[in-house]
């Protein structure tokens, strides 16, 4: 509701619509009502998502259940009302879904979260294909560290501080900001005609780094770093390609 008045306050349109992106008949009522107070939209981003951190052995499997219900199965909900509705317009769209560097890079106690964001990444290449034909592109931002301290506690007169050690994880030298994917959610919106089905990391070469720096460990430790599975069959399907330090 507060976004919907800032949005109003710039001067233009804005709708709220409470609802549970798990819950299918909840989702098709808010679309519905966007849809007849703004017509068809021509851009939707599935940035809804909770999390449960928990230790492995010790996570309820409601707990896991509902995190998944929010995060995978409300992106897929609302994907797939809204995708309905650009494909009767005739005009085809964009469909931005909101994943995590937790999907290909995790740590203990995420496991419901980081399965959320596998499932995302996964599901956006498959309506890539299944609805490109309708002129629908589908891809999905994996965010890394993303400082939003500053939106959630805006009365607060401090900024968030990072140290020299959170700022050096990063190659760009900062933490990202929300703005940050802002603009690449704009980008593959209105200037990524031909990019579909694709996982844009937004994390500051944080990952990149990451990788590099578990390379040159193997490499030290056990004469090799990246063990890349071979793509060729035959034979050397069943060898690995090893990459040294």
């Amino acid at each position: 509701e507060e976004a919907a008045g800032l949005v109003r306050e710039c001067g233009s349109r804005a709708l709220y619509v409470p609802a549970d992106v798990s819950n299918a008949a909840e989702v098709d009522h808010w679309i519905g009502e966007t849809v007849r107070e703004l017509g068809c939209p021509d851009l939707l981003v599935n940035n809804a998502g909770i999390g449960r951190r928990a230790p492995f052995l010790e996570l309820a499997a409601e707990d896991f259940d509902r995190v998944v219900a929010v995060n995978l199965r409300g992106t897929f909900l609302c994907s797939q009302s809204v995708a309905r509705r650009m494909v009767e317009r005739g005009r085809g769209g964009a469909i931005v879904n909101i994943a995590s560097t937790r999907a290909f890079m995790s740590e203990p106690g995420t496991e419901a979260y980081t399965a959320s964001k596998g499932g995302i990444v996964s599901l956006t290449h498959a309506m890539a294909i299944s609805i490109g034909p309708h002129g629908i592109r589908v891809n999905c931002i994996s965010p890394g560290w993303i400082e939003t301290r500053d939106w959630q506690y805006s009365r607060c007169c401090e900024e968030p501080f990072h140290s020299e050690r959170d700022r050096s994880q990063h190659p760009v030298g900062r933490v990202g900001r929300p703005r940050d994917i802002a603009d690449a959610c704009l980008f593959l919106a209105e200037s990524a005609g031909f990019i579909t089905g694709q996982n844009l990391v937004v994390d500051g070469g944080m990952t990149v780094k990451m990788n590099l720096r578990g390379m040159r460990k193997g490499g030290a430790e056990g004469g090799a770093g990246l063990v890349i599975p071979a793509l060729f069959p035959g034979p050397s399907a069943r060898r690995d390609t090893r990459f040294p330090q």
